[in-house]
């Protein structure tokens, strides 16, 4: 029989529960619905590396552990030099924060897979097909800019919505490149 008080088999248990609970929202949920495989990647690297520091860390000081994960958070979103949707932030941070749960020591195991389970259960019932069905979203690369694509919203907001058969109800400019004269462009929309 296994003694999980042997810090040894602790920390078996707690990487199993973290790789299990990381799996299912990145590649049962996210990678599923989505099907970025660079960012289902970077998440679960993310999710491991930061459970090996932070399990470091937490045999250390828990102040020190925690204050290391929310920088980590932080420093991602403002370092990232493309634009992230926000349901990938949310993904994202999922990942670290079901690492942070799993490998911060101080808290029973129970109590772990109990705050884990919630998390993917809320992720599933948050972002499910049928929770939302009416909107959509798109990536588009436009091979012309239209010039008044940033000068007048409505119009293009308009023009999208035609050259799509949708209604455009919102959209966001990734990236305006002239040299080569494409538009990339995230638009969310009605059928």
């Amino acid at each position: 029989m296994v003694d999980f008080s042997d810090p040894t088999w602790e920390l078996v248990a707690r990487l199993a529960i973290d790789t299990v609970a990381m799996t299912l929202l990145i590649f049962g949920m996210y990678y599923r619905r989505y099907r970025d495989r660079e960012l289902a990647a970077t998440a679960s690297m993310f999710n491991i590396s930061a459970f090996a520091v932070l399990t470091i860390l937490s045999s250390v000081e828990f102040s020190i552990a925690a204050g290391f994960g929310l920088f980590a958070i932080l420093a991602l979103f403002s370092l990232r030099s493309e634009q992230i949707e926000k349901i990938e932030i949310a993904y994202f941070f999922g990942a670290i924060a079901i690492a942070v749960i799993c490998s911060v020591l101080g808290t029973g195991l129970l109590l772990v897979i109990m705050i884990t389970s919630f998390v993917l259960l809320a992720a599933f019932i948050l972002d499910h097909p049928r929770m939302l069905k009416s909107a959509h979203g798109a990536k588009l690369t436009l091979d012309a800019i239209d010039p008044e694509i940033l000068s007048d919203w409505e119009v293009t907001r308009a023009a999208l919505s035609a050259r799509l058969g949708v209604e455009v109800m919102t959209f966001q400019i990734i990236e305006l490149n002239y040299v080569n004269d494409l538009a990339r462009i995230n638009v969310q929309y009605r059928n």
